[in-house]
């Protein structure tokens, strides 16, 4: 995998605290210092469904308002300009769309929904440079075998359901009822590497 770099800075800011983003770019050469919410900074009002918002509607508004939230901090902290980058992550069925679970009652109902079913993973990535913003979605879709209630009871008791879109992580146990997959694997975890690499090489980055 070649590396990537700026010609502005030789890092960017990832504004996410999730463990499988930060892989994905170190998996692209990317050299990232990590933007994080202050303590008690709301992070879930963001998430919130707005009505009947349709599902890639919903991913790309959430975010940019992350990404806004993260250019706020950068100035806030005072900290050396650089590319911010920001990603979300949602499963929909239909146009119902699936967060994360609130409790393991919620993950169980979102995998009984989910069995036996093809559904759509969105995500939506964002970078800010300077006074740009550079956007692009990813759509995958995935097709889940019918899950028994002792499926769904085990998985959901490995805790591995909690804090994941959909309440599932493809990259985890759930692998096991994946039948089919059609479009970024990457995208399906939590940043298509693919959409990535074309806003970073936008934003004057050039592979090396």
């Amino acid at each position: 995998m070649p590396t990537i770099r700026t010609t502005v800075s030789d890092f960017i800011y990832l504004a996410s605290q999730s463990p499988r983003r930060r892989q994905l770019l170190e998996q692209l050469g990317i050299r990232y210092e990590l933007l994080l919410p202050d303590p008690g900074e709301d992070t879930e009002t963001i998430e919130q469904v707005m009505g009947s918002e349709a599902p890639a509607r919903y991913v790309q508004r959430v975010t940019g308002l992350k990404l806004d939230a993260a250019l706020a901090r950068l100035k806030q902290r005072g900290l050396p300009p650089a590319p911010v980058l920001c990603s979300d992550t949602t499963v929909a069925l239909g146009r119902t769309i699936y967060g994360k679970p609130q409790d393991e009652r919620d993950a169980a109902r979102m995998l009984r929904e989910l069995s036996g079913h093809t559904h759509r993973v969105l995500t939506a990535v964002a970078l800010g440079v300077g006074r740009r913003r550079l956007q692009a979605l990813s759509e995958s879709r995935v097709t889940f075998t019918p899950l028994s209630r002792a499926d769904i009871q085990a998985y959901v008791a490995s805790g591995e359901p909690m804090g994941k879109a959909g309440a599932y992580a493809i990259q985890g146990r759930a692998a096991a009822w994946i039948s089919h997959i059609s479009g970024s694997y990457s995208g399906i975890m939590g940043l298509p590497m693919h959409e990535t690499a074309q806003l970073l090489r936008q934003a004057g980055r050039a592979a090396t």
